[in-house]
């Protein structure tokens, strides 16, 4: 793992980590591209798979309902 100093407490830290260990000062200025990559990585697949998970779910009510329908009727 890559270190550097921090410019302020003049400790080493990790490249990859988002703030000092020891005072806290961000490594990395912290901007709506950089949350955006770091927390919505699979975001529009949770999406797809919730959309299609439902429509099976209810597709497979309906038929079950019309099943019943055509046996008791």
């Amino acid at each position: 793992m890559e270190k550097k100093k921090c410019p302020q407490c003049k400790n080493l830290i990790s490249k990859t980590s988002p703030t000092c260990l020891y005072c806290g000062r961000p490594n990395k200025f912290i901007t709506k591209e950089y949350v955006n990559k770091k927390w919505n990585k699979d975001k529009n697949q949770n999406t797809f798979d919730y959309i299609f998970t439902n429509k099976y779910l209810i597709l497979i009510l309906v038929l079950i309902f019309a099943i019943v329908i055509l046996i008791f009727s």
